[in-house]
Order: structure tokens, then C-alpha cells, then sequence
């Protein structure tokens, strides 16, 4: 199971903690020894915390460890976040964090060998009053590492709830849920347009006027009707012959192709904002103080 920095699973993680941000946030090991400072937090697909990235910048210039959430306690009245058990030795002796690269399970074995190792155990042991060392120091010993499992990288969080878990005791939280408008766009078919063509058929008529010619043979009365013309003896018996051509028009009506008009075919978007309302729930807290008025409120 990959871990992801908390605005990597959430960039707007801040909404849940009410605008406040836990990055940032000093960490000490008691009220008045400051280990660091948390620089950014990391949780599983789920979104649960798994730890916390401390700066150790204050004293060791640089350098970033891990403290898995099981062994800090959130004060958030002084902004503060206090190590279960943690001296500023055993944070030096933890592995650096180093986020440019993945965190696997050998690294993360590394990390939970610090917390399971018998000298931290008993430094996070209750103290005893009467003998000044922690109490049932002699029944302490170091927590056997969990059997790898076949799930993501090999890891159950939950075999260790001495680690991963946020205990009742230091960490009381009580979530308040609120309800969103979401605006998305969902892209529907609403139809389609098919453009194509067919072929339609008309009878046309045309008119062609033609020519043709014809002879006309007329015969006429001479002016000089009845007078007198000399012929020669041979002008009887003379064959002549006029040849005159004749010609007509016929019709000649067929059918050409032409280019008529172009049809351009696009798409273009309406723009158009629509509006909606719904109605949005929100939990309010309840402090019953029961005759107790000493609470205070931020």
C-alpha cells in the first residue's frame, strides 16, 4: 500500500481540520525540549495518518524523520504535538526521510526498528514513583515485526496499533461532516445530423427555331410580252439547266453537366450558463458542559 503526502490525497485536506493545518506544528518530546517541526504528514489510500515527517532542523541541520502517529499526542489547544517516549537521541537514530525517494517496506522496517527496539519501549513506559524507573521495566521487550503479508508493499498497519493507531487517551476527535455543491459537466449525444445528396428529375423544355429552305418556281408575264426577239437558228433544242442547293436545319438538344452551387458542412458550440440550487447540510458541535463550565472553546 503506497503512502501519499496528505496534499497529494487531498489538496484541500484543510477543510476537514477547519481551515487549521497540523504542518507546522512543533514537536517536543516534553513541555519543554522541541525535537522540530512537522514539515508534512503521510497517509495510506485510505487517508489515514501514518506519520508524521519531522524537521529535526533545530539541532540537526537538515535531516527528516518519520514518527508514526501511535506514538505522538496532539495538543491542539498549544498547536503542539508531543512524542510518546521520544528522546532527541532516539529521533537522531532513526533513518533520514528523504522524499525524492519511495518509501518501501525495508525503509519502513528501519523506521518500526526504532520504535519496536527494548530502550525505547521503556523510555515511552509509565513511570514508577517509588523506584524512579519505568514501571514494569523488567517486563518490557521489544515487539516481534508483524509476518509480511500479500497486500501492497507487504505491510498490515493494523497488526500494530501500538504505531498506527490514534489511542482514545491522547488523540479524542469528533468529526463534523458537511455537505458541498459539486458542478460537473457530463457530454451527452443529443442526435446527429446526416448530409448527403440524391438525384431528383425534371422534364425540361426547350424551343429551337429552324430554318429551311424550299425554291419557288414562278412563272411571270414579260414586260415585252409579244415583241419581237432575233434568234439564231440554233437557239431552239439548246439544253439549260439551273442548279440551285437547298438547305435545312435540324435540331441538335442534348444533355451537359455543370457545377450548380457548394454545400459547406460545420460544427459550431452555443455557449449557455445554467444555474442550480440545492440544499446544503452542516454539522454544528454541541457542548453540553453539564454543570461543568470550565471548556474552553476555540
Amino acid at each position: 500500500m503506497p503512502l501519499l503526502k496528505i496534499k497529494e490525497f487531498d489538496p484541500n485536506y484543510r477543510e476537514s481540520f477547519e481551515g487549521k493545518d497540523i504542518k507546522g506544528m512543533g514537536v517536543y518530546a516534553n513541555a519543554d525540549e522541541k525535537i522540530g517541526t512537522v514539515s508534512d504528514i503521510l497517509v495510506d489510500e485510505q487517508g489515514h495518518f501514518r506519520y508524521f515527517v519531522v524537521d529535526l532542523g533545530l539541532w540537526i541541520f537538515g535531516k527528516k524523520v518519520l514518527l508514526p502517529v501511535g506514538r505522538s499526542r496532539i495538543d491542539h489547544t498549544s498547536e503542539r504535538i508531543y512524542t510518546v517516549g521520544m528522546t532527541k537521541q532516539q529521533a537522531d537514530n532513526l533513518p533520514e526521510f528523504n522524499e525524492h525517494k519511495e518509501i518501501d517496506y525495508n525503509y519502513e522496517e528501519q523506521v518500526r526498528g526504532v520504535y519496536r527496539s527494548e530502550a525505547f519501549l521503556e523510555s515511552s513506559a509509565p513511570v514508577d514513583t517509588a523506584s524512579s524507573r519505568p514501571a514494569g521495566a523488567t517486563m518490557v521487550a521489544p515487539i516481534a515485526p508483524p509476518k509480511k503479508s500479500g497486500n501492497g508493499n507487504g505491510y498490515d498497519y493494523q497488526e500494530e496499533p501500538a504505531l498506527y493507531e490514534l489511542n482514545e487517551q491522547d488523540h479524542q476527535t469528533f468529526k463534523l461532516y458537511q455537505e458541498r455543491l459539486i458542478a460537473n459537466k457530463i457530454r451527452a449525444k443529443t442526435g446527429e445530423v446526416i448530409v448527403g445528396k440524391h438525384t431528383e428529375t425534371e422534364t425540361a423544355r426547350v424551343s429551337v427555331p429552324l430554318d429551311k429552305e424550299r425554291v419557288v418556281i414562278e412563272r411571270v408575264t414579260p414586260t415585252t410580252a409579244g415583241e419581237t426577239v432575233a434568234l439564231g437558228s440554233d437557239s431552239f433544242g439548246t439544253t439549260e439547266v439551273s442548279r440551285i442547293e437547298l438547305y435545312e436545319e435540324t435540331a441538335d438538344i442534348h444533355k451537359e453537366a455543370f457545377l450548380r452551387e457548394e454545400v459547406r458542412v460545420n460544427k459550431v458550440v452555443d455557449h449557455e450558463t445554467i444555474e442550480g440550487e440545492e440544499t446544503l447540510r452542516r454539522e454544528e458541535l454541541d457542548v453540553n458542559t453539564q454543570e461543568h463550565p470550565n471548556v474552553e472553546r476555540k
